[in-house]
């Protein structure tokens, strides 16, 4: 039994042994990930529906981070309440693409594409979250007349933040 024992721990220790191995090219065991604030996140949404109100309109906008999770979705008032939905799944489109969601467009004709997912809308209206070249994430804007106009009020919510997200780079 002793030779059993024995045996095992050896096992173990070679297998402890191979885990710690130093690695000749020290490449990095965890990447570090920036993400928006909340303080942020509400800034882009905020700015999103300030651009659309100041058209007199009344949107949804949707902030998510780079994994596709809401951080912060704001509803106008008076914006129908199918606006929320359809205002994520613009972000989450622009969020997986790193794409305006314009620029989607004709893109994926094929029935078995891979923008007929329903977590996908491929029409305009999100843009990513981008700075300094760092991704953040997307928002997504509906509510407006147009998909171009959702796309502008998404874009000036991104710009209200820009330049502070530039300057903490």
């Amino acid at each position: 039994m002793s030779r059993l024992i024995r045996a095992v721990q050896a096992v173990a220790v070679a297998w402890i042994m191979v885990g710690t191995e130093v690695r000749a090219d020290d490449e990095p065991l965890f990447v570090s990930v920036e993400r928006l604030t909340l303080e942020s996140a509400l800034r882009v949404a905020q700015g999103a529906i300030n651009a659309c109100r100041a058209e007199g309109l009344q949107i949804a906008a949707t902030v998510i981070d780079r994994n596709g999770r809401i951080q912060v979705q704001l509803r106008d008032v008076l914006a129908p309440h199918v606006t929320g939905p359809i205002s994520e799944r613009k972000a989450i489109a622009a969020m997986a693409f790193n794409l305006p969601t314009s620029e989607l467009d004709g893109r994926f004709t094929s029935p078995f594409s891979v923008g007929k997912f329903e977590e996908f809308v491929m029409s305009a209206g999100a843009v990513p979250i981008e700075a300094g070249g760092v991704f953040y994430g997307a928002v997504g804007v509906s509510g407006a007349p147009s998909g171009e106009t959702d796309e502008e009020c998404a874009a000036a919510g991104v710009d209200s933040i820009r330049d502070d997200l530039e300057m903490s780079q």
